[in-house]
């Protein structure tokens, strides 16, 4: 299952995001903004991050206007990798190396062409394990000092 929220500013990009993940077929649970309902930021990376740490999803997505502070936001959460993306290969880098448990999109500035090439290279990569797993559990560690 994969989490999906966004605040006011990212919310037409959310949308649009979870018509591609209608069409091929992804499950998700959308936790919220809709149109027309101010949210801030930290509070819906707050609760996409809780719904992957608790297991509830196994991924997630967070947009806001510039992808930075859902970010930030959910990488405070115990246990979260977060990825700001901009591009395609980052987005697979993100997964493979780091084996983020989030993307990070920006509305202002990430089309929404250029956002499902992203979602997309994300759901289909797999984390590689081996010395990226090492490093992986190094981030990991930092945290719990």
């Amino acid at each position: 299952m994969i989490a999906i929220g966004s605040d006011h500013g990212g919310v037409v990009l959310k949308d649009v995001i979870k018509e591609y993940l209608e069409q091929n077929g992804y499950e998700f649970k959308d936790f919220g903004t809709q149109k027309d309902v101010p949210m801030d930021y930290p509070d819906i990376a707050e609760t996409v991050a809780k719904a992957i740490v608790s297991g509830e999803c196994s991924k997630g997505i967070l947009i806001c206007g510039t992808g930075i502070g859902v970010s930030i936001a959910a990488n405070k959460v115990k246990g979260i990798r977060a990825a700001h993306t901009t591009d395609v290969f980052s987005a697979k880098m993100a997964k493979q190396h780091n084996d983020a448990q989030i993307i990070c999109l920006g509305e202002r500035i990430t089309g929404p062409g250029l956002a499902l090439e992203i979602v997309d290279a994300y759901l289909k990569s797999e984390h590689l394990g081996g010395r990226h797993q090492r490093r992986v559990d190094k981030i990991m560690a930092i945290e719990n000092k």
